[in-house]
């Protein structure tokens, strides 16, 4: 049976939850998925949406997903394809859905004139590394990546 790439709907939005929290288990961190199924059909399926998912299928069983979305380059001056999340279900690695998922990504990314695909991978996820470097995928080691949440995010915003 052959894998099918198709732009998930509202009807989707508990399947990315349980593919979110199963991607959270996998990489310890279960207790940061804050949302539900009501928050994800609210942020991804909104008119003004600024992120997009896919599902990977194979006879209609779904077998992961991606969320992506666009940013820009300055040094550019084109927009690139962030990559949030990508998530292949255990049983269903090997089988060529990361890569169909990550090709149809790379689709994307060209038919919109994005000058680069980018996606974080955790440090120790050795398997996803190989797999990334694999389709020529680099590190950026040079760029760390900084982050405000909860109480420092609002403490900024709030600073006169």
């Amino acid at each position: 049976m052959p894998l099918t790439i198709r732009p998930a709907t509202r009807a989707d939005a508990a399947l990315i939850l349980r593919f979110i929290t199963e991607l959270a288990i996998y990489e310890r961190a279960e207790h940061e998925v804050k949302t539900d199924a009501a928050g994800i059909e609210a942020s991804l399926f909104a008119d003004d949406a600024s992120a997009s998912a896919l599902i990977c299928e194979r006879d209609g069983q779904p077998l992961g997903y991606a969320v992506y979305f666009f940013n820009y380059s300055t040094w550019l001056g084109r927009n690139g394809l962030y990559l949030e999340d990508l998530y292949v279900t255990p049983e269903a690695r090997g089988t060529g859905a990361g890569k169909a998922l990550l090709k149809h990504l790379a689709q994307i990314a060209v038919s919109h004139g994005c000058g680069r695909f980018e996606w974080s991978v955790l440090d120790w996820n050795e398997p996803a590394i190989q797999f990334y470097e694999s389709l020529g995928a680099k590190p950026q080691e040079e760029w760390t990546t900084y982050r405000l949440t909860g109480a420092a995010l609002n403490a900024l915003a709030e600073q006169p």
